[in-house]
């Protein structure tokens, strides 16, 4: 292959990629549960036709921030209709622990409503004409992956669920058969927050469901480790891990490939 030509390739190649960058969209949404106004983000690629799966992303415990809607967008690139749904209210995102952890124990104190703003996030995401309401997954960070665990637990009809970082344990554990998605859960290591105990009851449970799932821990990980802007919150329990971030996405994509074809 001559120089030209290998420029000109490289130039080519360079424009597709600039104009299926060009085709993802978004749009903000404000929805409703019961008397609470909730912020989602909507991102899809346009240049692609017909239905597809769609994916719900449940924010961390910061609340519906940048790192949500990056979430939805890489899943838009991928090719999924994606919703970063809000489990806290319009304008309730902090970058401050303390908040957060009122946020999030303020949300996870009624776990009723919890479910209902889930399902409200999710016929949002099936109201939109890109989707196939017959193949949907949801994925969490932090708490939310949390949350997401607790609606799979709940027999919640999702083709795929995928925690990063998210909390095990439950006040209620899944009942045998009840467990519809497959289970992909995604833990550092060394997270303090999920240590290996919380992590071998969390599988003790699942077998005795007769959940499918996979459990992947990240050596040297540790809690928050798909958030470039984890350490700016100053604790030593939170830090980006760039390998682990790469890893599990990755193995987001490959179970995605299998369960929503």
């Amino acid at each position: 292959m001559n120089l030209t030509r290998a420029c000109a390739m490289t130039l080519t190649m360079l424009a597709i990629g600039t104009a299926a960058t060009a085709e993802i969209k978004t749009r903000e949404i404000e929805y409703t549960q019961g008397e609470t106004t909730l912020q989602g983000y909507l991102a899809w690629n346009d240049s692609l036709p017909g239905k597809r799966p769609g994916v719900l992303v449940v924010h961390e415990w910061w609340g519906h921030n940048a790192h949500a809607r990056r979430q939805a967008e890489r899943l838009a690139r991928a090719g999924y209709v994606s919703f970063a749904l809000d489990m806290y209210g319009k304008g309730k995102v902090t970058t401050h622990p303390n908040e957060a952890q009122a946020f999030m124990a303020e949300a996870a104190k009624d776990p009723a409503a919890m479910a209902a703003r889930f399902e409200a996030a999710r016929a949002t995401l099936v109201a939109d004409p890109h989707v196939d309401p017959s193949r949907l997954a949801a994925i969490g960070y932090c708490f939310g992956g949390a949350v997401v665990l607790g609606q799979a637990r709940a027999g919640a009809d999702l083709k795929a669920v995928a925690s990063f970082h998210g909390s095990l344990g439950t006040d209620h554990p899944a009942q045998l058969g009840k467990v519809k998605a497959r289970l992909l859960v995604m833990t550092g290591a060394d997270d303090p927050f999920v240590p290996p105990a919380a992590v071998a009851a969390f599988e003790k449970e699942m077998k005795a469901a007769g959940a499918k799932v996979q459990v992947i821990r990240y050596p040297g990980a540790k809690h928050s480790f798909t958030n470039p802007e984890a350490e700016k919150a100053g604790m030593n329990e939170l830090a980006y891990n760039a390998d682990a971030d790469r890893k599990s996405w990755e193995a987001m994509l490959k179970l995605f490939a299998q369960a929503l074809k």
